[in-house]
């Protein structure tokens, strides 16, 4: 009995892995049509698909300035970030987030939103599929064609024509830092005449993104 359990368990991780695998090598070259959080969304969803090329730099190297400024440095995880985070935690503080672009797309593209250990287990698990089988330029394509910019909007493309009215193709690094802002919550954010923490952060952001250019932490997308 014990043995034909252990049989099933083994078949069933290695029908996952492969399933896993090819899964994330199609969809190194296909759109990302829909994730499970779009679904599951209780909200009229707009999405627009576009490629990086259509996308303005200046969004690029906002949300590495606002989510993960060693994006073109690490495999997938900050783990200095990571262990900040744990002693933060281990305190009693404010939890930090240590989440990379990396992780955020893994969970975004093959998971669903909220916690627990599983659900985190499995979005390593993805970052390193992701990491090792597709490229920089890549992830970050589809991290910003699927993140939630707005209410039911997904996407840099649909939030930029949500709440300026033109393409991602020619965000300013205002519009784009006031997206990256909106990221983090953007159910509960806008972009268009920001207020209090959320005007503060875009202001942030953009300041960063001559940092961000100077040092070539955007480098790993165009190169």
């Amino acid at each position: 009995m014990i043995l034909r359990i252990a049989k099933w368990v083994a078949k069933t991780v290695l029908w996952f892995v492969a399933i896993s695998i090819a899964l994330v090598l199609v969809l190194r070259f296909v759109p990302v049509t829909y994730t499970a959080t779009m679904l599951l969304d209780e909200h009229p969803v707009t999405r627009d698909w576009e490629s990086l090329n259509s996308i303005d730099r200046n969004m690029v190297s906002a949300v590495i300035a606002a989510e993960d400024g060693k994006f073109c440095e690490h495999d997938g995880f900050d783990r200095e970030a990571i262990e900040q985070a744990l002693e933060e935690r281990a305190a009693g503080g404010r939890q930090r987030g240590a989440s990379t672009i990396s992780q955020q797309t893994a969970k975004n593209v093959f998971l669903w939103q909220g916690g627990g250990w599983f659900r985190k287990g499995l979005e390593a698990y993805f970052t390193v599929l992701i990491e090792t089988l597709w490229t920089k330029r890549r992830i970050m394509e589809v991290y910003l064609n699927v993140a939630e910019t707005g209410l039911g909007t997904y996407g840099v493309e649909s939030g930029s024509q949500r709440y300026f009215g033109h393409s991602a193709a020619r965000l300013s690094a205002d519009e784009a830092s006031r997206i990256a802002a909106v990221l983090p919550s953007p159910k509960t954010r806008e972009a268009v005449n920001p207020t209090g923490f959320t005007r503060r952060y875009g202001n942030t952001i953009e300041a960063r993104i001559g940092q961000v250019r100077r040092d070539g932490l955007d480098a790993c997308v165009y190169e």
